[in-house]
């Protein structure tokens, strides 16, 4: 690994994993480490030898290295975790809990031993409960450890809403906060066309549609692969990625530790963050109604409820 690049760790070399590789690989950011566990035997290695002849063609110059062993990651500026059993049909996300606690909660400790200065962007579902597993075992301060959810719900939104109107996806911002799951908030007031909320140009019941189909977007995709999405997943966690080796200070929505932003603690949550070099360098508090209050409890609720299952 050449010292003078940006290195970035994703571990799993499934779906989403390989996915967020050939993502962040086509975009040169930094040179990538794919780990996966030992019975995967030659499966990461054989991953990043593919990745890496994708070079020529798409013109990057991005060094790929699979591994079995943590100890290929050294020294890594962000590290990706994508790593768990992924949601089957019928399957919700909190049956999720015990089987993917513990390996978040090994995957972390190992990526911190190993590189104690990354930033963690967790993909492991159920993602805001995960995000939490990840912080308490790092030990790291909650500005480095994240979890990647509003930027793929907000992503929906936009792609619903730009493909409703038939205009660019550009043109469309989207501001969906909340959990990760079917309690999700997407806020209307501040999801924008041009910068004038959409609700100006989509009726009330197309947009109510919209935002339902935005909530339950995740179960969609898995009734429709029989197992989770990756295209997308793997492009927003890269797309978080290039924020923070860029230092973008973009703001979107993450899930995020809280103490005390829209009066919640102790838990991860999506929220809306500037994300730069150091990770979540501000977490921004949007005016809300009493109805988006309501909603944004109500996905709070269920967070907690999914959290109380943690051993």
């Amino acid at each position: 690994m050449s010292s003078s690049r940006d290195k970035i760790t994703v571990v799993g070399a499934g779906n989403v994993g390989a996915a967020c590789a050939a993502w962040l690989a086509e975009r040169d950011l930094g040179d990538i480490v794919l780990v996966d566990i030992p019975a995967t035997k030659e499966m990461p290695k054989g991953k990043a030898l593919d990745l890496l002849q994708v070079g020529p063609i798409s013109n990057f110059n991005t060094r790929l290295t699979g591994a079995t062993s943590y100890d290929e990651t050294a020294s890594s500026d962000v590290c990706v975790i994508t790593a768990g059993v992924p949601r089957k049909p019928g399957m919700s996300r909190e049956d999720l809990v015990a089987i993917n606690q513990g390996i978040v909660k090994e995957v972390t400790q190992k990526l911190a031993q190993q590189s104690p200065n990354a930033i963690l962007i967790n993909v492991t579902n159920p993602l805001d409960t995960m995000t939490l597993v990840s912080y308490k075992a790092s030990g790291f301060p909650k500005t480095r450890v994240m979890g990647q959810a509003g930027v793929l719900d907000s992503a929906r939104m936009r792609a619903f809403i730009a493909q409703e109107l038939n205009v660019a996806v550009e043109s469309v911002n989207a501001a969906v906060l909340g959990g990760h799951g079917d309690e999700m908030v997407p806020l209307a007031r501040y999801s924008t066309l041009a910068g004038v909320p959409v609700s100006h140009f989509i009726a009330a019941d197309r947009l109510k549609a919209i935002m339902d189909r935005t909530r339950k977007g995740g179960g969609e995709l898995v009734s429709l692969l029989g197992t989770s999405a990756w295209f997308a997943p793997g492009a927003a966690a890269g797309f978080m990625v290039e924020a923070i080796l860029k230092d973008k200070k973009i703001v979107v929505p993450c899930s995020a530790y809280l103490e005390g932003e829209y009066g919640l603690s102790g838990m991860c949550f999506g929220v809306p963050c500037k994300l730069g070099r150091n990770g979540i360098e501000q977490i921004l508090e949007f005016p809300l109604n009493e109805d988006e209050k309501s909603q944004l409890k109500k996905s709070a609720d269920l967070v907690a409820d999914t959290m109380k299952v943690l051993k």
